[in-house]
Parts: C-alpha cells; structure tokens; sequence
C-alpha cells in the first residue's frame, strides 16, 4: 500500500480512546431514549396544565386517584356540616333559622380553609371547624353562664387566627414543630388513630355511656325493648347503627385486601344503602324508632340558610363581637375577669389549634409519604399558612376554628399525594352547601366506617417507638393514652412533651432537653392549670 492510500485511509480508523467516547455517547443517547420512553407521557391541553400545575403524574399519582381520594376524605368529614350546626344553633340567638345560619358558615369556612390547602398548600388535606375547640366554646365558654354571646367567641377565634398567622409568617410555628422530642412525634399518629377510631364508635354507637364505668360496648341483646333501632332528638341509636358500622369497616378491610381502589369510599357508600335498607326492614317489622327516622327526614329549601347566615353570623365578629355588655352585666363579672377570660380563652384556642394541626399534619402525611428528609411534613410552612388564614375567614364566616382534619388521612390513605385531591373534596363541600337536607341523609354510622378503618392503619406506628427504652415508652404511652382518654389531640402532645421534660431532668438528660421545648412545655403547664 503506497505512503498516499495510507494517509487517506487513515481517518478512517479510530484510536481506542476515540471508540471508547463514541461508545459513551451512544450508550448515553440509548440511557436518555430509554428513560425518556419509561417516564410518564405529559398531557396536553388544559389537563395537561392542571396536572403540571397540581404535580399528578409527576407524585406517582392520577386523575382517578386523586378524584376518588379527595371523595373519599369529603364523604369522612361531611359529618362536620351537620354536628357543628347542630351544636352552634343552640347559641346563635334571635335568629329565625339557627341551624341553617350554622351550617353555611360551617360550609363556608371548610370550603376556604380547603380550597387553601389546594392552590396555596397543593397538599391532599382538608380542613373545617374543628371538633374538640367547636365543644369547647360552645360547652364551655357559651353554656356555663359566663355572660359570654357567640359573636364573643368569633372574637376569640379571629385572635387565635392572628397569632398563628404571625407564627406563621415568622416561621416560629415550624421550629415550634421541630422542638417536639422524637418519642412524641411517633406516638403522634397512634394517638391519633386511636382518637379518630373512637370517635367513629362512639358516632356509630357502637361504644355508649355508662354510668360506672363511663362508656361501654352496646348491648346487642334482642330480647331488650326497642333492641334494634331508637330515634330521639335527630339521634338514632341502638343495634341498626352499629351493627352497620362494624359491616361497614370489615367490607372495607375486605375490599382493601383484595387491593380494590377506593375501598374507604365504596364502604362509606355501601353502608350508607345498607343503613336505608336494614331501617326500611324495621319499618316492616314495625319499629317505632325506624318510622320517626323516616318521618323526620325532610326536604327544605336551602337558600333560607343562606337569608338566616347573612343575618346572624356573617361579620358578626365584627358588629357584636366587642361588644361584652352581657358579660359585664352578668354577677360576679368585672373588668378585671374579661380581661382573665380574654387571656385563658385565646391561649387554650391557640394551644388546642396548634398542636391539633401540628399533630394531624404530621399524622396525615406520614401514611402518605409526605414527609422530607428529616421527617417534617412538605410544604409544612404553606399548609400552616393556609390554616392560620382559614381561621381568620372562619372567624368572619361566623364558625369557631378551622383547622386541618384528621378524616383527611382517609383520603392520603387511599393514594391522594396532591392539592388536587383538596381541590375535589373543596367541590363536594360546595355542592353540599346548596344541598344541606340532602347531605344530612349521609348517616353517620356509615362515616364512621371511615375513621375506623384508618383507625386500624395509622396503629403501624406503634412500631417505630422504643419499647425497651422505658424513657421513651412512658413518653409515648402518656402522649397517646391522654389523646384516646382525654378526647384531645392538643392535651396528649402537651402531657407527652411534659413527661418527657420530666423524664429527661431525672434520668441526667436535662442537656439534651432544647430552649423550644422547655417553652412549649411551660406553655402546656400554664395552660393545664389556668384553662
């Protein structure tokens, strides 16, 4: 071969380094191919930007997922509309429809305080009055012959929004999360399973009063008068309602073991025909109680509810709430009392607000794998925001706290991961505003089905807390037990935070106890000895 065909020839050939770096760049187009191919194909057009925007398919999630999540947690907490209305009426005076003024506000302040939760947050949670603070304005402050008007209260709860939303804004709120000592955070979802369980048996009757031992498994005995089903009041009782909540929850586990997408939901439904039916049945069989619960099921125009909130509870905080002339009317009550109850009643609002939510963000997202790193709920700081500006609307709107709630684990456990999941249940309270008869047909031995079940789920907790460790045992046990026995999310974090100060000093561990907590603890102290 002549020198000349040589050097033309030579081009052509490459050096082994030269292979190796052709070699890396198709192995790198065929990597980018195949993962480009693996990943989820974008939608386009306007679901194509609300899935960007909510982040659907990039959580792993769908449509279907987060529509039937966001049902699922909607059909959990749409007892709230009518508890909370039938709880307020009583104290909402002078006014032509108390019940209905309630319930719109109630509507009201879930549909903000969710609505918030989507597009602020974009977390999968809900939120609405809360249980536990809507008792204790109502049985407390309101029903003792403190002096005290409803629209006092709405002054109350519009403070304890302020507070948090300077917590909030000033990021105090997530470090005051973060001082909470690791053994209560892992009993946090226990106690509150535990807590949304035995609410659910309680509203299903399965668990009862008793006068001895305070409550106590019903009785299913058929040779009693009137065994099956009683109806006093609004409230149906007996046999009927539990024994469809204890169906209920088992359908659900049923479901749930055969991997059946949204099993919470078809057994809320599923127990809600099987309600209708049984009480048809006993209507046949000739049940009294049975015939007053259908006699008293009735169909009214919703837009009175609508006249009745515009009057009586809308910015009453604002025209009535300063206003204490009743109380200071009232015997045996002085500047220097309103001042006392002014103080006691905002911190135990804003301590029951706090760490309800704290505890139930924390408890929700962790069965959702929605936390970070370091075991912090995301997006903690906007979801926080988001409640503390629901609860200043709410306290306009005319309801006590909005707050996140715990039915919202029931959604998160059926696989919402996004806002769009609180995007849906926000529609449904919408729709539920203008159907309030309707929605009232939804028993709530059939809800309950719900909070059982996630009941059961959120017990795995219990795995991650140091049972040989008798100094974050005790922690833990007190954290949940006070949560289940004391009835209050707030009251089992504070008793837990205490035992654990205490626990800590005794055992040379004082070192380890930070300035946050030993605050939040002094918080809690004062808080149990003055409220």
């Amino acid at each position: 071969m002549s020198e000349e065909e040589m050097k033309d020839r030579a081009p052509l050939e490459e050096t082994p380094a030269e292979e190796s770096a052709e070699t890396a760049v198709v192995e790198e187009a065929v990597a980018e191919g195949a993962a480009e191919a693996a990943a989820p194909s974008p939608k386009k057009g306007f679901w194509g930007k609300v899935d960007n925007w909510f982040g659907i398919t990039r959580s792993g999630s769908s449509f279907r997922t987060e529509i039937v999540a966001g049902l699922t947690t909607f059909m959990a907490m749409v007892y709230i509309l009518m508890v909370n209305a039938g709880m307020f009426s009583g104290v909402i005076t002078d006014s032509s429809d108390p019940y209905g003024a309630a319930y719109i506000a109630t509507s009201i302040g879930a549909i903000i305080g969710t609505m918030l939760m989507a597009f602020l947050a974009r977390m999968p949670l809900a939120q609405a009055s809360g249980m536990g603070i809507n008792a204790f304005i109502v049985y407390t402050l309101l029903n003792e012959g403190t002096g005290l008007t409803y629209a006092n209260c709405m002054v109350f709860t519009l403070i304890d929004g302020v507070i948090f939303l300077i917590l909030t804004v000033t990021g105090l709120r997530k470090k005051i999360f973060e001082a909470i000592p690791a053994a209560v955070r892992h009993a946090i979802p226990v106690g509150i399973g535990l807590f949304i369980a035995f609410i659910g048996l309680q509203q299903a009757g399965v668990i009862v009063d008793e006068a001895s031992t305070l409550t106590t498994f019903i009785s299913f005995n058929v040779l009693a008068d009137n065994p099956f089903m009683t109806y006093s009041a609004g409230t149906v009782g007996g046999m009927l309602p539990a024994i469809v909540a204890i169906l209920g929850v088992i359908t659900i586990a049923i479901l749930s073991k055969k991997n059946v997408k949204g099993a919470i939901l078809w057994g809320i439904l599923g127990s809600t025909v099987l309600y209708y039916v049984l009480a048809g049945i006993a209507v046949g069989a000739g049940s009294t109680g049975a015939q007053e619960m259908f006699d008293n099921v009735t169909i009214s125009n919703p837009f009175d509810a609508f006249v009745a909130w515009g009057k009586d509870s809308a910015g009453v905080v604002f025209y009535e709430g300063f206003n204490f002339d009743k109380y200071l009317s009232t015997p045996g009550n002085t500047g220097a009392t309103l001042a006392v109850v002014l103080i006691t009643s905002a911190l135990s609002l804003c301590m029951i607000d706090m760490f309800d939510t704290i505890g139930t963000l924390y408890g929700a997202c962790s069965k959702g794998d929605l936390l970070d790193k370091d075991g912090t709920p995301i997006r903690m700081e906007r979801m926080m925001l988001a409640d503390a500006i629901a609860t200043c609307t709410g306290a306009i709107a005319g309801t006590s706290t909005v707050t996140t709630f715990v039915e919202s684990s029931s959604g998160v456990v059926v696989g919402g991961k996004t806002g769009f999941t609180a995007f849906i249940t926000g529609v449904c309270f919408i729709v539920a505003m203008f159907l309030s008869p309707i929605a009232q047909l939804i028993p709530r031995s059939a809800t309950a089905t719900a909070l059982l079940w996630v009941g059961v789920l959120m017990m795995s907790s219990v795995t991650k807390i140091n049972w040989s460790n008798a100094s974050e045992a005790i922690v833990a046990f007190m954290t949940f037990m006070v949560m289940l026995l004391g009835y209050s999310i707030s009251k089992g974090i504070g008793a837990g935070i205490l035992t654990y100060i205490v626990v800590s000093v005794f055992t040379g561990k004082i070192r380890k106890i930070s300035v946050p907590t030993w605050v939040i603890g002094a918080i809690f102290l004062a808080t149990f000895l003055l409220t």
